[in-house]
């Protein structure tokens, strides 16, 4: 096992459990226990744990996995999920993005199209997200606009009163929304309430929102709110949905898209 995949193996154990010691994790992900301290050692200089006697527990209260991290997860169903979504962009749109690793994918896919390869614009990107912008810079095809704000390190989102002062002063034809959980009664959700602030802010400037999360997402809760179910016009998932959850959407008034 490679130190990156057995970090993420450490981080996701972490997640669930909330605390490891040192000889349950070596005997989870089958390394010596010299190997896990040393691992968590560096953890902790990245401020990704707390190292503790004997073990780690997680950073902060409401802990994420690093962007980093998160973006081997479900990368198959991900790849699947952000080119459907970037199918229902058109050319000449402006396009909101929120952050995260399945937003990040889309932005990938559009930069990919053959249809965008020119155009002035061929499209113009909103985003508070560091790293899309980052991405698609280079492309003079894309006119791109990022939100002022302070960097959250998780997952690279600008987020705070200066993001605010830019997204209350444009609007956009779609908003491309990454999510911790979406489930039909309590609407869409983050798990950090400043994050959140900015994506619903993006969402209401929007025409229409585009939610892209995999199937583990969906009938979950997460700590602060984006927006309700209703605020959501499509929903782009994996084909793991079940049809009663599918169901339960479009009931609502979301358009189910599985790819």
């Amino acid at each position: 096992m490679s130190r990156d995949a057995r970090w993420k193996a450490l981080l996701e154990l972490l997640v669930e459990q909330g605390r490891l010691d040192v000889e349950e994790a070596a005997t989870a992900l089958d390394v010596s226990a010299a190997t896990i301290r040393r691992d968590f050692d560096q953890l902790a200089e990245q401020q990704m744990l707390v190292r503790t006697r004997g073990g780690a527990v997680v950073h902060g209260v409401s802990y994420e996995l690093p962007l980093r991290y998160k973006a081997s997860r479900h990368a198959a169903e991900k790849q699947r999920i952000s080119a459907a979504v970037a199918e229902l962009i058109s050319p000449g749109e402006v396009v909101g993005f929120t952050g995260g690793t399945t937003t990040t994918e889309v932005a990938r896919a559009l930069a990919a199209r053959p249809d965008l390869a020119s155009g002035t614009p061929a499209l113009t990107v909103v985003t508070n997200a560091l790293n899309i912008a980052n991405e698609l810079a280079i492309r003079p095809q894309f006119k791109i606009v990022v939100t002022g704000g302070v960097a959250r390190p998780q997952s690279f989102e600008l987020i705070g009163p200066l993001a605010d002062g830019v997204l209350g002063q444009i609007t956009m034809d779609v908003a491309v929304l990454g999510v911790n959980a979406f489930d039909v009664v309590h609407g869409a959700a983050a798990h950090d309430e400043d994050e959140a602030a900015i994506n619903r802010l993006l969402c209401e400037r929007a025409q229409r929102v585009v939610v892209a999360a995999d199937s583990t997402k969906l009938g979950t809760r997460a700590f602060a709110r984006i927006c309700a179910t209703e605020q959501v016009d499509t929903l782009v998932t994996d084909s793991a949905v079940s049809d009663g959850t599918a169901a339960a959407f479009t009931e609502a008034g979301v358009t189910v898209v599985r790819a």
